[in-house]
């Protein structure tokens, strides 16, 4: 057996791991719905406003180019400071949404979930390993899932993902800005991306390299990186279509997971020949395709799709 199979083969138990993550952080998701919308934790008034989507893109644009600015002029641990912010703002209602449901007093889900925000955030401050990452990741990923899935329409998260596509694609190929943004917040051991080893004594404490070094020196990286927006993304649809249809919710909810996760299975066959890969035309395709299939299977229509003009 060549070397390459050999490496081939090793990874694809990270790889089966990762796609182990999108499922249990869109199930997730899923669980905290219901309460999400009880405690009125909407990011929009009206689900079906297409201005919405504008205050998506000017937001995410700025926060993007925020964020490249600092890494290329100031000091990175800005960064640093913005993004642990972010952590802490949706880690807390993630929690409160949890703690809610064992503890009937607010007060005291206020205060523990404060509580449990902060110790999240001091943990990935003192020892950003790969594992607490991966946690905080996935605290992040669900709350994020969430209240976005509660707070548009399905039309409006196939038109988000349409555009998040494209725009991910030509940030990774041509202007490659993406690259640096991934550089610059995994030099600084943040919850941003979720990261699985390919060996059990892989150490991300231990990384001396970034991204942009390892692919310019042909390296071989020791273990899978990927984006937490590649799956936020797709798992704002599952979450949507599980939140806006009224029959067959759960079962077109979970066909986009499958969809999403068969994108993810012809992404990974394309990253293990070592170059980085947008993730989101692969991923939101798949998602938008395991929605409109099971929507006329089981619907004989696009389910819970309306229109906003």
């Amino acid at each position: 057996m060549t070397d390459e199979k050999k490496e081939k083969r090793a990874a694809v138990f990270p790889m089966f791991m990762m796609g182990g993550l999108f499922v249990v952080i869109h199930l997730l998701s899923m669980l905290i719905t219901k309460p999400l919308e009880d405690s009125g934790f909407q990011a929009f008034g009206d689900a079906n406003d297409p201005m919405n989507l504008i205050v998506f893109f000017v937001i995410m644009l700025v926060v993007t180019a925020t964020i490249l600015l600092i890494a290329k002029f100031w000091k990175k641990q800005f960064i640093q400071v913005i993004i642990l912010g972010s952590i802490a703002y949706t880690s807390f209602f993630v929690f409160y949404t949890l703690l809610s449901l064992a503890v009937p007093n607010a007060t005291s889900s206020t205060f523990l979930s404060i509580i449990a925000a902060a110790i999240l955030v001091v943990a990935i401050i003192k020892y950003p390993e790969w594992y607490i990452i991966n946690f905080c990741g996935i605290i992040v990923g669900v709350g994020a899932i969430g209240i976005f899935g509660i707070s548009l329409s399905i039309f409006l998260v196939i038109v988000l993902l349409i555009g998040l596509s494209i725009y991910d694609a030509i940030s990774v190929y041509k202007t490659k800005h993406m690259i640096d943004l991934a550089d610059a917040v995994m030099d600084l051991k943040l919850p941003v991306m979720l990261v699985v080893p390919k060996t059990r004594k892989y150490s991300l404490l231990k990384e001396t390299k970034g991204l942009k070094e390892k692919l310019e020196d042909k390296e071989e990286r020791e273990a899978f990186f990927m984006g937490l927006g590649d799956i936020v993304m797709p798992g704002i649809l599952v979450v949507a279509s599980f939140y806006n249809i009224a029959d067959n919710g759960l079962l077109i909810a979970l066909s986009v997971m499958l969809g999403t996760l068969l994108g993810f299975a012809v992404l990974m066959s394309v990253v293990i020949k070592g170059k980085p890969q947008a993730g989101l035309p692969y991923l939101c395709s798949g998602a938008i395709l395991g929605y409109v299939v099971s929507s006329y299977l089981l619907s004989g229509g696009l389910a819970g799709l309306i229109l906003p003009f």
